[in-house]
């Protein structure tokens, strides 16, 4: 299929023909986003009403561990079942825990609620973007990526202000209730707009497999984010958990190495487009989180801002990513992905050290911010190609799989990173009090831990192939779907 060099609001929009599918895709995708950003402060609210101040951190822990862990399955079962009934099921679950969450009585079922939800949301991102690989050509998925992406943006400022806004002038409880109208709205949008016909095949779902690599994922990120945190990492629990996931992830190896349909097959660690694409994700993960969870407190501690001027410096970050996510179509086709995303490791890599010289020298907040810009924008040309690559590097039998990988290699990434960075800020702070020059040495040093990760990015990115262009890759047949059961019109 020839994709076109030209790509318009005609054909890439609300507004277009499959524009209600693409807005059923930024809903759903909506409800993961807000729901990242929106608790964080309703958190003393809650801690408020249902109490255990000790415990409020697994909200957030068992969130990401359960996403983590259900996402590459949820990929390969769309392989196999198809992309409609998984993601369907996936907003299901999600809204069941949604609900659940809004009438919890304590927080340990608040928590538990809280794993349903990540369940749930582990379905929802793989299927919005493979969706949206099954359904554009090559030239049109880039530009569907920034209106994916741009949600983030918007759920990164809304997000807050809603948490806020529900815990001082109503309860917490709509923070998740909140979800259920746009979950349901995406529900009736998809079986609607969205058609597919596969040939569901009889035995081919690797049971033990899912197991062993949801088990051992379990064990190793749940190690990595409570190590030096709920536990010393020398202790019985963290040696437990990461010696237990380790053994259960080389049993899983050995398994998949003898079934006929493997749930995670070990060719997407072998192929050099998928391998970089892959760790280029946990290297974007790694520099997300440490971004993310660094920028706000020195803001915040060492800068005397409040919370909403913390939370506009970072916000650049989520708007410089969208718009340089739409345009990267343009370059990759021009250029190719390689290419591409070495442009945007450049930008990334300059973004991350001017973050970490404004941060030590105390240039000011809007230096930051335009710091942040600059590494969303290159992270934008890194992460939309690199994904669209390795979609676009095999068939819709295989893109599932593909896909929900990348995303767990992202999400493994931010693990990796709540553990290294949070390690090196303790080290800095040493037991002293994390406020003015204590914390702004802290977060420097963090800072450039995140510049470290993106020159690594850089050699990543290089290790795909030269010449990887969309001419080379081609755009394997996309996708037993119709993007609307009105007009019929084939995704191939």
């Amino acid at each position: 299929m020839s994709a076109p060099t030209t790509v318009t609001r005609k054909s890439v929009g609300l507004r277009s023909e499959r524009g209600p599918l693409l807005g059923a895709l930024m809903l759903a995708t909506a409800l993961v986003a807000l729901d990242s950003t929106i608790i964080a402060t309703a958190v003393p609210s809650i801690v408020k009403d249902l109490g255990g101040f000790s415990q409020f951190p697994w909200l957030f822990s068992i969130y990401l561990l359960a996403q983590a862990v259900s996402t590459p399955i949820y990929g390969r079962l769309s392989d196999v079942l198809g992309r409609k009934p998984i993601m369907l099921a996936g907003i299901g679950v999600f809204l069941v825990g949604s609900v659940l969450c809004g009438i919890a009585w304590s927080m340990p079922v608040l928590i538990v609620c809280r794993a349903l939800q990540g369940l749930g949301a582990g379905a929802v991102l793989p299927m919005s973007n493979t969706i949206a690989g099954d359904v554009y050509t090559l030239a049109e998925r880039a530009k569907v990526q920034g209106y994916l992406a741009s949600v983030w943006g918007v759920a990164s400022v809304v997000g807050p202000t809603l948490g806020g806004a529900f815990s001082e002038y109503g309860t917490w409880r709509w923070i998740f209730w909140v979800n259920i109208p746009l979950g349901l709205i995406a529900v009736l949008v998809l079986h609607r707009t969205f058609a597919e016909q596969v040939v569901r095949k009889q035995g081919v779902i690797d049971y033990p497999g899912a197991a062993l690599l949801s088990g051992g994922c379990a064990l190793l990120i749940l190690g990595l984010l409570e190590g030096g945190e709920a536990w010393a990492w020398a202790s019985v629990p963290s040696v437990a958990a990461l010696a237990g996931g380790t053994a259960l992830v080389i049993g899983f190896v050995l398994v998949e190495r003898r079934v006929t349909a493997p749930i995670l097959p070990l060719w997407v660690f072998t192929r050099r487009v998928l391998l970089a694409s892959s760790l280029v994700a946990v290297a974007v993960g790694a520099i997300v989180l440490g971004l993310t969870s660094y920028v706000p407190t020195f803001a915040q501690g060492a800068a005397g801002a409040g919370p909403i001027t913390a939370g506009f410096t970072l916000a650049t970050l989520t708007v410089g990513w969208p718009l340089a996510a739409a345009q990267s179509g343009r370059m990759y086709l021009r250029i190719g992905f390689r290419r591409t995303a070495l442009v945007g490791c450049v930008l990334t890599v300059a973004g991350t050290v001017l973050v970490a010289l404004a941060t030590a020298r105390q240039d000011g907040l809007l230096a930051i911010a335009a710091a942040c810009f600059i590494v969303g924008t290159g992270l934008g040309l890194v992460a939309s190609p690199t994904l669209i690559a390795a979609q676009s590097s095999v068939g819709w039998a295989e893109r599932g799989v593909v896909t929900g990988n990348n995303l767990f290699a992202r999400s493994l990434g931010s693990a990796l990173a709540v553990a290294a960075f949070g390690a090196v800020a303790n080290a800095v702070l040493d037991g002293r009090r994390p406020t003015g020059q204590v914390l702004t040495d802290a977060s420097t040093a963090v800072f450039t831990g995140v510049a470290a990760v993106a020159v690594v990015m850089v050699a990543a990115v290089a290790m795909m192939p030269r010449g990887t262009s969309a001419t080379m890759l081609g755009d394997p047949a996309a996708a037993p779907a119709d993007v609307s059961a009105e007009h019929s019109t084939s995704a191939s």
